[in-house]
């Protein structure tokens, strides 16, 4: 805590007598003919808060600020120039010209100033809570206050303030630590509502997670069991349309704070009266081990209780058992069976728990448990589900579709999380010896297989000489391995309803790819996703290739393989990566595509360095080209093609910056007459997929379109869209574009990397195309021929775009569930499965 009392017996005298001549002024208001010079302080009318100049450490430095009356330690909980210290005792506090508050110094330069405003005849009031206001006189209505305090905290929340966000306005209040005792000005700790998921507080350390609440359950923070009410503290949390915050309010005379600490410490501290009054601590955060923010790992919760403190939660095992033994647990756990979903999984239930980190989670209020266990169920991305509101006998939903994160076990207090399971990690009975079943005849139906594909590799050995013979017997016969690739293709096409083609594509021999990439030289590979590394090669005729190798340990395998293969052979488009062949050899699989000289956008657009390099003129060409490929697979190629996982890391960069569309393996064909398909195997990438197809599975023209958006946001900011909290407004980049452009603020979007543009309205015109494509109805998204014609015309007549999808935490809210899962890019989005990483 700040206590001016506490320092050399020098500085104490002087301090002493400084306060000893201070004159505090009996009303509680200023007016425009009055001010406070260094000698005077406001009282407020009860007598609760004094309002004055002081100095935490040097005295040079003073700073005007608000303490309690009746605290002669002079604990500061609210500093009004925190940034911009006063050097001198000459400096005034009063109305300024132009209506709003300021501090003048000696040469009446302003030190600091409240947000511009106007008024005919202002007043400041200090109220008995500690809120400092400027109204109009005779106006004392909060709603029609001009400015106040407690809409910009420092470090302390007082009763009655609220630590949150306005969705309407885009205020966000929050607390940041001091950076010192002696230093008031904004230090590495921040204390704030995330409206993501289900809204939860956290502290920030810088921009990491440091220390997290866990949501709101409608009694607590549900990982503060302390936070029971009593008897003179009464807690509120609030989610609707228009704001999201906590605040919590006092009972009789009784005195509390809560602020976050240089050290990132939340405390709450009441006032403990006497003939030496002081400050008692009632509670702190972190206050253990378990405290800390994911200390365990996915899927490891943490359990003061138990030696070591983390554990794996059961069906899952340490990833790196050598680190557990060793008490490093972040690397966190991994399931021991893989999901069966959709036939055979069940939920563990789990007591006593703080419920995971709820950012990329969703909520519905109107299901009750059982809806909210079936609703997960028929998700397969879903893995866990919880109530969110615990009282009585439970109401709403949360679940979650992302690696469970920051778990914790307490003693007494928690609630009840299920945790999604293979049915047999669960020993469930009948339904148990039915998966027993399956799996014999699986393993069975494997060796026939393995001992198929072993005669086949040892045929195929002896055979491999007559390789061209084969090839042109008969008019163009077909080799064995060519012919067993077909049946895999033959067998995609049924599966997707689409009529069977030969695909006309090159084999490349296992040598000739291995020799074209130095053995698959570690030095060569240029990236690497769920489905394999990708390696950088040259063909013997100087021609540079980009290949793509299957994992033996993907989660995908030949459906993907075969997919990509199947799609992008038919396709021929400049904004199209073009597939050179494959290699399908014994147990390797692995595309050749040409090189791509920049790689991914990604790399380039979210690189503070490279980013230089991308002037408006090239981010429109990005924007154009990528419109145009996907125009292509929309309406113009012979299949109609819905990618599913558009994003910055799967549009390539060739020597001249021209973009082209890449990653087909989980793109899908769509009939003649099909406008929507249904899945249940959600694939994607957080921050890209839109609402309907993240949580229903529903994925059309419009969720490609949807994508595109994101991205033309991303192209025209230079900034990723994923991510806890953006700017000062904690939105995501659709949030915080959207409320830009409701303010007439578009230009301030464009990333400042560029300088200054002449093309401002062709800037705006992406801005608003690509907030039209991200509205949250698929139905008001417009087709690609139509974002074309938009984007190409010079005058186009544009709509007023809607509320996108997934602007906020209440956004998300509204929306029952997403998928997250695995890295598939160059980048550091998170690519969503529900059976297999990609």
């Amino acid at each position: 805590m700040r206590k001016i009392i506490e320092r050399p017996t020098f500085l104490m005298f002087l301090t002493l007598l400084f306060s000893l001549l201070k004159v505090s002024i009996s009303n509680d208001i200023i007016t425009l003919t009055q001010s406070i010079s260094d000698n005077q302080t406001l009282i407020s009318a009860g007598e609760t808060f004094q309002l004055g100049f002081f100095s935490p450490g040097s005295p040079r430095n003073r700073y005007l600020g608000l303490w309690y009356k009746k605290d002669s330690t002079q604990t500061v909980v609210w500093v009004a120039n925190r940034e911009n210290p006063i050097v001198n005792s000459s400096a005034v506090f009063k109305i300024g010209d132009q209506g709003n508050l300021v501090i003048l110094d000696g040469t009446e330069s302003v030190i600091w100033s409240a947000n511009h405003t106007t008024a005919n005849n202002p007043v400041v009031q200090l109220l008995d809570t500690g809120n400092l206001v400027l109204r109009e006189e005779g106006d004392d209505n909060p709603q029609n206050f001009l400015w106040q305090s407690f809409d910009y905290p420092s470090d302390t929340l007082l009763p009655g303030m609220k630590l949150g966000l306005n969705l309407k306005t885009g205020l966000n209040r929050f607390l940041t630590s001091w950076k010192s005792v002696n230093d008031p000005s904004a230090g590495d700790y921040s204390f704030r509502i995330n409206p993501n998921g289900s809204p939860q507080a956290i502290v920030l350390h810088q921009s990491m997670p440091f220390d997290r609440s866990g949501p709101w359950n409608g009694i607590r923070f549900s990982g503060i069991p302390e936070m029971d009410p009593n008897y003179f503290l009464k807690f509120f949390f609030v989610s609707n349309e228009d704001e999201i915050y906590y605040s919590y309010g006092i009972t009789d005379s009784h005195i509390s704070i809560l602020l976050v600490n240089q050290t990132g410490e939340i405390q709450r501290r009441n006032w403990i009266d006497g003939s030496n009054g002081f400050w008692n601590l009632l509670w702190r955060s972190p206050s253990d081990r378990c405290d800390f923010y994911e200390v365990c790992g996915p899927y490891g919760f943490c359990n003061t209780d138990n030696s070591p403190i983390c554990n794996c939660v059961d069906g899952f095992e340490p990833k790196l058992s050598q680190d557990w033994y060793l008490r490093v647990w972040t690397g966190g756990c991994v399931r021991k069976t893989p999901l069966d979903c959709p036939k055979g999984d069940g939920f563990l239930r789990l007591d006593r728990m703080k419920l995971p980190d709820t950012s990329l989670s969703f909520v519905d209020m109107n299901m009750t448990l059982d809806q909210c266990k079936d609703k997960c169920l028929n998700n397969c991305s879903c893995v866990a589900y919880a109530n969110a509101d615990i009282r009585g006998e439970g109401t709403g939903c949360i679940i979650w579709v992302s690696d469970l994160i920051d778990i914790r076990q307490f003693s007494e207090s928690g609630q009840v999380l299920f945790v999604r399971l293979a049915a047999s990690e669960l020993g469930s009975g009948d339904k148990n010896r039915k998966v027993a079943i399956i799996v014999s005849v699986t393993l069975v139906s494997a060796v026939l297989l393995l001992s198929g594909w072993i005669g086949y590799c040892v045929w195929r050995k002896k055979k491999k000489n007559e390789k061209n013979a084969q090839m042109k017997r008969g008019g163009g016969e077909r080799s064995q391995e060519r012919a067993l690739f077909d049946t895999q293709v033959g067998a995609k096409e049924k599966s997707d309803h689409s009529r069977k083609e030969d695909v006309e594509l090159p084999f490349f021999d296992f040598g000739e790819v291995a020799r074209a990439t130095d053995n698959f030289l570690d030095a060569n590979k240029i990236g690497e996703g769920g489905f394999g590394p990708v390696y950088r090669g040259k063909l013997p005729n100087g021609q540079e290739i980009a290949v793509k190798r299957l994992s033996k340990n993907s989660g995908q395998g030949v459906d993907e393989f075969m997919n990509e293969v199947l799609l992008i052979a038919k396709l021929q488009h400049r904004n199209l990566v073009r597939l050179l062949g494959c290699c399908f050899e014994e147990e390797e699989k692995m595309l050749i595509y040409e090189y791509m000289q920049n790689r991914g956008l990604d790399s380039i657009l979210f690189d503070e360095t490279k980013r230089l390099l991308l002037d408006w003129r090239m981010r429109f060409g990005i924007v154009m080209g990528i419109a145009r490929g996907l125009l292509y697979l929309h309406q113009d190629s012979r299949f109609k093609i819905i990618h599913r996982d558009l994003k910055a890391s799967n549009i390539l960069l060739d020597n001249k910056m021209n973009p082209k569309i890449s990653d087909f393996g989980t793109a899908r064909l769509f009939g003649g007459d099909q406008i929507e398909g249904n899945t249940k195997r959600v694939i994607g990438t957080h921050g890209y997929m839109s609402p309907e197809y993240a949580m229903d599975g529903l994925f059309s023209e419009k969720s490609d379109v949807y994508s595109f958006g994101v991205l033309v946001l991303e192209i025209v900011s230079g900034r990723k869209n994923r991510g806890f909290f953006y700017a000062e407004d904690d939105n995501n980049l659709l949030g915080h574009t959207w409320r830009l452009w409701k303010e007439g603020n578009g230009l301030e979007l464009m990333d400042p990397s560029m300088g200054p543009s002449r093309a401002i309205s062709e800037v705006l015109r992406c801005i608003q195309v690509g907030l039209l494509c991200v509205q949250a109805r698929a139905e008001d998204r417009p087709t690609m021929s139509s974002v074309v014609l938009m984007l190409s015309s010079e005058n186009p007549t544009l709509l007023q775009p809607k509320q996108p999808g997934f602007v906020s935490g209440k956004s998300l809210t509204m929306i029952d569930s997403s998928s997250t899962g695995q890295d598939s890019g160059t980048g550091n989005e998170v690519t969503v499965t529900m059976l297999e990483a990609r």
